[in-house]
């Protein structure tokens, strides 16, 4: 009887020892980043998955599937007609469907994403999430939670989310530096509303830019009136980051946020989009490389948005045909179109006209070289430049500026396009291209470029892309009719029309 009774009290004390345990880690890493985490969970539970050269990932799978959430959303339908970034906007468009339906009655879309921290950090897609009015995480035990977004990044496609969790499977966070061309990667998500898919391809390229991002941006006045002059497409601003891993694991609709991992079972890319003509899988699936994603998912848990470092420079890829037109010899490299008066390139004496070689001296042959690589760092980060002027190279030691740098630039852009616009309708627009005004049989109009959070358009669900028409009944074809359109008075009232996918539409607000 005494021998049961040390016995049952060993487990009672090995018990409250585990649990005080675990208590103490958790209060213990509540300050540790997403990384530091992982490190500390993994060192004391070191990885046993290996790859012999065989064609066998069942461990991998295993390992990975179950913190691999389905992560389903509902949102508002109304003023989504097409450019609204609803998750099913994006879906819809980038897949092959019609896109641009408006009804009032709430439509529900579904992703995938990625457990990071046993206290339920999770990563997904921007895209998931976007304008979601409820966010619910169906776990691998068949538990539905609510999630809360902590931060979301549209230049990145990337979003962190949180359930009230504890005790969670993980993934761990590979190097995605470290993955080669023709290596087998795993696939994981919930593609067309299945359950946990796990498919298996090779990485066919890495650096991949296929424009997804950027795509809804629509030329300013300026650039538009010198496309119509010159015939010729002006650079362009771009903030957006494009650095994919290329693969062909067969990825579908619903895969959005999901895991691609390596033969080892370690997250090295998050499942972004796909290239299709008909809605599914071609061959071709883009992921985000984790060593990005860790840099843009500390930010957000630590201040809720992105700290982004920029040169201050726009710029063109090399090539052949590119060399010709400018007259220049260099085929390879970036070429500086302009260089922002308050940027980082401009203090370092970066010039119009030159050649950005190298990044931390690995060569440059394409945006995405050089956007990945300062997209992790941070403003105040310092990054050594290789250019190239009149045929010298080199080295240029830059110091990364935040957004304000770009908000000044952006700022006397505006005012020089738009006027008051901006401030009185929280918007700016830029001349409808022939084909838009085409489709909806409109002889003038304005597409709306760009809305400001909480003024009059953001209040009236009022979308970028939207066609406008007529301000306050007068015709509008450029920023500056619609300026000359406001009324005078501060208190006056406006009207602004347009033409959408489901017929005519009139706002009226004072």
């Amino acid at each position: 009887m005494k021998k049961i009774a040390l016995i049952v009290l060993a487990a009672f004390i090995g018990g409250a020892v585990a649990i005080g345990g675990y208590k103490m880690f958790e209060r213990s890493t509540s300050g540790m980043t997403l990384t530091e985490k992982q490190n500390v969970l993994f060192a004391s539970n070191p990885s046993k998955i290996s790859s012999t050269g065989a064609v066998d990932f069942v461990q991998a799978a295993a390992a990975v599937s179950p913190a691999v959430v389905h992560i389903r959303t509902t949102f508002k339908a109304e003023g989504s007609d097409g450019g609204s970034g609803s998750p099913m906007d994006m879906m819809e468009e980038f897949f092959g469907g019609r896109g641009g339906r408006r009804s009032r009655a709430p439509r529900a879309a579904s992703g995938s994403g990625v457990i990071l921290t046993p206290d339920g950090y999770i990563v997904t897609n921007n895209h998931v999430v976007d304008n979601a009015d409820k966010i619910q995480v169906v776990l691998s035990d068949r538990r539905k939670v609510e999630a809360k977004v902590i931060g979301r990044d549209p230049n990145t496609d990337l979003a962190l989310i949180k359930v009230d969790a504890s005790d969670l499977p993980v993934v761990k966070m590979g190097n995605s530096d470290n993955v080669q061309v023709g290596e087998w990667v795993l696939a994981v998500g919930f593609p067309l509303d299945l359950q946990t898919t796990v498919t298996a391809g090779i990485v066919s390229a890495k650096s991949r830019a296929i424009g997804i991002l950027n795509r809804d941006q629509q030329p300013t006045e300026e650039e538009y009136e010198e496309y119509q002059r010159t015939g010729k497409a002006p650079a362009r601003t771009n903030s957006a980051i494009e650095s994919y891993i290329q693969t062909d694991a067969a990825i579908n609709p619903g895969n959005s946020g999901g895991a691609l991992v390596n033969a080892n079972g370690e997250l090295i890319g998050i499942n972004a989009a796909i290239a299709s003509q008909t809605g599914t899988n071609e061959g071709y699936g883009f992921a985000i490389p984790v060593n990005l994603a860790k840099k843009i998912l500390e930010d957000f848990k630590k201040y809720g948005s992105v700290k982004r470092g920029y040169v201050g420079v726009t710029f063109q890829e090399l090539n052949a045909d590119a060399a010709e037109n400018l007259k220049i010899s260099d085929v390879s490299g970036l070429y500086v179109n302009d260089v922002m008066p308050e940027g980082g390139g401009a203090a370092a004496g970066i010039k119009k006209g030159d050649i950005i070689k190298k990044v931390e001296g690995r060569e440059v042959f394409a945006s995405p070289d050089l956007q990945e690589k300062i997209g992790r760092m941070s403003p105040g980060d310092k990054v050594q430049l290789t250019i190239s002027r009149d045929g010298k190279e080199q080295n240029v030691n830059v110091t990364l500026k935040g957004d304000e740098s770009l908000n000044k630039a952006k700022t006397r852009v505006a005012a020089k396009t738009t006027g008051t616009t901006m401030s009185k309708l929280g918007a700016s627009f830029a001349p409808a291209s022939p084909a838009i005004k085409a489709k909806f049989g409109a002889k003038n109009g304005v597409v709306v470029t760009a809305v400001e959070p909480g003024k009059a358009f953001d209040n009236l669900d009022i979308p970028k892309g939207l066609l406008v028409t007529s301000i306050n009944g007068k015709p509008v074809n450029s920023a500056k009719d619609v300026e000359a359109a406001l009324p005078t008075s501060k208190n006056g009232k406006t009207t602004v029309a347009g033409i959408g996918p489901n017929g005519n539409y009139t706002f009226s607000f004072n």
